[in-house]
């Protein structure tokens, strides 16, 4: 870390974080989707697509959020980031009391605004953290990582505190949206008075927006395919993530499959801690190749042996492998390409990230639990030959970034 002056920020911008696992989260739980099926007279699969709305507010707020955060600084992104997403959530908690039609397309609205929020973070405290503890921007990108799966690991103890009844008899999980939402802004007061280094930094470089970053960048395909890379590794945990539980309850007959998350985040944890251990020596781009192989080999033999025990090893493995910090390993390898535009290509990953995250779970809302796992099957495959193809191009690719 440059300065202990930033110790202060960088926990902030962490725990900024934390709430986002459970803000990404929440939709994908099996008893989230029944109480607000419940609420909205809906399928509880039809809440898939308010987690893609999600995506479609990413979509929306990239291509401004990048290079807003390179020209007016990583605060006003990360403030950005934290008021908007205290919108998403403590909107979801109105749309349920709203009921019926009327509360889906609240809660709809709401989650694009959450996407939105999801988009500012990212270009914000991605650069934030990797300016912050310099030495290791690998190792910081995927601290962000390991802070999203701390909560996602107690998310469902975090369900079991805050799960109420309305007066009408209907399962509310209300109180922890309010909860998180205020949570987000506290965080966002904190952030505006801390310091961060973009800010202590006096430049005079004039700062290009996104479309002029990406006239002067020089692409190739091999840094092309990494981009891709986010939407092909956000896909392999995004479907896991929203839609495993379904599966196991449609086909292995699992009638309550919450404790798949908890198995899911504490690969997570592992997979970042012994992710983190290798970077010093294994190249990151090894990992864009390797990690997505193992989740294909897995999802296989879930989709052939769907029981609770081999769900159980798939929520680890895809949570190690998938969710592990590959999106992060990816956003960093992207930076390390542009050292000059780094918001700039942050928002180009992640925007292939989001049109995934948009385009997939919008699908995957009308398709059966069996259907979405074999598309993901097929997605990670092709994450597998773009790894391939960056990892058989990458030294060409380095050649190019220093000049």
């Amino acid at each position: 870390m440059t300065n202990k002056k930033y110790l202060p920020s960088v926990i902030v911008l962490y725990l900024n974080y934390f709430l986002h696992g459970i803000g990404c989260s929440v939709l994908g739980q099996a008893v989230i989707k029944d109480a607000l099926a419940a609420s909205w007279n809906v399928e509880a699969m039809a809440i898939t697509a308010i987690a893609a709305a999600l995506g479609l507010g990413r979509l929306i707020a990239l291509p401004f959020a990048g290079p807003l955060s390179d020209k007016l600084g990583r605060r006003v992104s990360t403030a950005i980031g934290g008021f908007s997403y205290a919108i998403y959530l403590i909107g979801l908690a109105m749309a349920f009391n709203a009921g019926g039609g009327a509360g889906y397309k609240i809660a709809y609205i709401c989650a694009i605004v959450g996407g939105i929020a999801n988009s500012f973070l990212d270009t914000g405290i991605y650069p934030a953290v990797a300016e912050i503890i310099n030495k290791a921007p690998g190792v910081a990108t995927m601290g962000i990582k390991f802070a999203i799966s701390g909560s996602q690991f107690l998310l469902p103890f975090f369900l079991g505190i805050t799960v109420g009844q309305t007066a009408g008899g209907m399962v509310s999980y209300n109180k922890l949206f309010y909860i998180v939402g205020i949570a987000y802004l506290v965080l966002m007061a904190l952030i505006l008075f801390f310091p961060l280094p973009d800010t202590d930094k006096k430049s005079d470089e004039k700062k290009e927006g996104l479309i002029q970053s990406i006239k002067h960048a020089n692409f190739s395909a091999g840094s092309i395919a990494m981009i891709l890379i986010g939407f092909t590794c956000t896909g392999t945990f995004q479907l896991w993530l929203n839609c495993a539980q379904n599966f196991a309850k449609d086909v292995a007959g699992w009638a309550e499959p919450q404790i798949m998350q908890s198995f899911y985040a504490i690969g997570t944890m592992i997979g970042l801690v012994v992710t983190a251990l290798l970077t010093s020596k294994v190249k990151d781009v090894r990992f864009v190749m390797i990690y997505p192989a193992v989740c294909l080999s897995m999802m296989v033999v879930v989709l052939m042996a769907p029981t609770q025990g081999m769900l159980k090893a798939g929520a680890f493995v895809l949570g190690w492998f998938g969710a592990g910090g590959l999106l992060q390993i990816a956003t960093s390898v992207c930076n390390m390409l542009f050292p000059k535009i780094k918001g700039t290509v942050t928002a180009l990953v992640m925007i292939a990230s989001s049109l995934c995250n948009y385009t997939l779970l919008t699908a995957a809302a009308s398709m059966t639990p069996s259907g979405v796992m074999i598309m993901n099957i097929v997605l990670t495959a092709v994450g597998v030959l773009l790894g391939v193809f960056v990892n058989m191009n990458y030294n060409k690719m380095l050649e190019a970034a220093e000049k």
